[in-house]
């Protein structure tokens, strides 16, 4: 279970990446808003399920409940998102670029918390060495 964890971890990061890079192409895209982004909201769906189901597989596991929180974590702040870019929406062009700029800051959190699980989840996944001094 605990290589099982581990590949869905960096699982998790490929899609964090994935979900930048969508997210950019979109937005240099010359199609209209709901063509360049449906990529990137469909990966998010992803992202959100993914993390959950890693927490159930951690907590099933017995990893250390940091593991279980943290992909807790990523579901949470791809909620966060979520409600950042809808609120952005409802507010046109009013503020709705101000509140939106959170979308991409909040972004940020997102893969330095997929990269400290992945590294935990591998460190978790090596096979013990035996100790030479015995």
């Amino acid at each position: 279970m605990r290589k099982a964890f581990a590949g869905l971890a960096v699982l998790l990061v490929l899609v964090v990446v994935a979900e930048f890079y969508f997210a950019a192409s979109g937005g240099f895209s010359d199609a209209p808003r709901s063509e360049s982004y449906r990529p990137h909201h469909v990966l998010g769906y992803v992202l959100f399920l993914l993390p959950l189901v890693m927490a159930v597989v951690a907590a099933v596991a017995r990893l250390p409940r940091r593991l279980v929180g943290l992909s807790v974590l990523v579901a949470g702040l791809t909620s966060v998102q979520v409600v950042i870019a809808k609120v952005a929406l409802a507010l046109n062009d009013t503020v709705g670029p101000a509140v939106f700029g959170l979308h991409a800051v909040t972004a940020l959190a997102l893969p330095a918390v997929a990269w400290l699980i992945v590294r935990q989840a591998l460190a978790l996944a090596r096979p013990a060495t035996a100790d030479p001094a015995r």
